[in-house]
């Protein structure tokens, strides 16, 4: 008898040191899942480029690291794995934006009904800060009367747009500015006061709109906010303007306006993978031949 009690208690032990590595296990398991969350929520998140608009500094097929530490860690909007809303906080930033930074953000509300569907993620180059007066001419870009030159800008050979050319799809709606001749234009910063007349509304009503009021024009021409007739505007976000690399074949804030602050998820810095996109209907064997190595632990600048 006293040979099989102790074998029981063998056994019993064993099943104890088993069931207690496995609570170990899961327990590393748990927290591996809630760090890698935390990371990609607050620090470092992946990002697919799935257009030509950066070319060539990004390329379609280039899969990026984005630091979304320097410019002041967001909450997320959701709940993880839900659609469940959550206040958002954005905490302080290391440093501002900078003109020439390519910046991931997410598409305005006010540019989504005409360019998408969805709460798509962009990626452009950041080209005047808030308060800044940006002029394009001749496809030139100027910010505070002086040139600002971006050297791996891609330009087509298409016939140049003359000024006065307005393009309707261009913003603000009736500016008479075209992609190629656009401006002057003032960047909204905090704390700014804005006239608003039937000639501005256009160039504020969507940034008036995002920070949360309604806003229309009357009859008469007059600028109704939340309901009241106003001349002026207190900004209270600060907002940039950015544009693709490759300025024929991108779709960027000549068209839709203004990026509010809040919106901008981090700082591009790293491409750690690359295969040409054109082969995404391949299998992987094929794609592998496709794959872009001289590409891969490329800087991005």
């Amino acid at each position: 008898m006293n040979g099989d009690a102790a074998t029981d208690r063998v056994i019993e032990a064993q099943q104890a040191s088993r069931a207690l590595s496995l609570r170990d296990y899961a327990q590393i398991l748990l927290v591996t899942v809630l760090v890698a969350l935390l990371l990609k929520a607050c620090v470092v998140e992946a990002f697919r480029i799935p257009t030509a608009s950066m070319e060539n500094t990004l390329k379609a097929g280039d899969f990026l690291l984005v630091n979304k530490f320097i410019y002041g860690i967001r909450t997320p909007s959701t709940v993880p794995f839900t659609a469940i809303a959550l206040p958002r906080i954005r905490l302080p930033r290391l440093v501002a934006p900078r003109r020439g930074d390519v910046l991931v953000f997410e598409l305005p509300p006010y540019a989504r009904d005409a360019y998408s569907n969805k709460d798509e993620r962009y990626v452009k180059r950041c080209i005047a800060l808030p308060g800044d007066t940006l002029l394009i001419r001749n496809r030139r870009v100027y910010v505070n009367g002086e040139e600002l030159v971006v050297p791996t800008v891609r330009l087509s050979e298409r016939h140049l747009l003359p000024r006065g050319f307005g393009d309707p799809r261009v913003f603000p709606k009736g500016s008479n500015f075209n992609e190629d001749q656009y401006g002057p234009v003032v960047l909204p910063k905090r704390g700014d006061t804005v006239q608003l007349s039937s000639t501005t509304f256009f160039l504020y009503k969507d940034i008036i709109a995002f920070e949360g009021h309604t806003i229309g024009l009357d009859s008469t021409g007059t600028v109704l906010s939340d309901g009241r007739p106003q001349r002026s505007y207190v900004i209270t976000g600060d907002y940039y303007f950015v544009m693709g690399d490759s300025r024929d074949n991108s779709l960027d804030s000549r068209f839709w306006g203004f990026v509010p602050e809040d919106l901008i998820i981090g700082k591009a810095m790293l491409i750690y993978w690359s295969w040409e996109e054109d082969q995404a209907h391949q299998g992987f064997a094929d794609r592998f031949n496709h794959i872009r190595w001289e590409r891969i632990g490329t800087i991005i600048r």
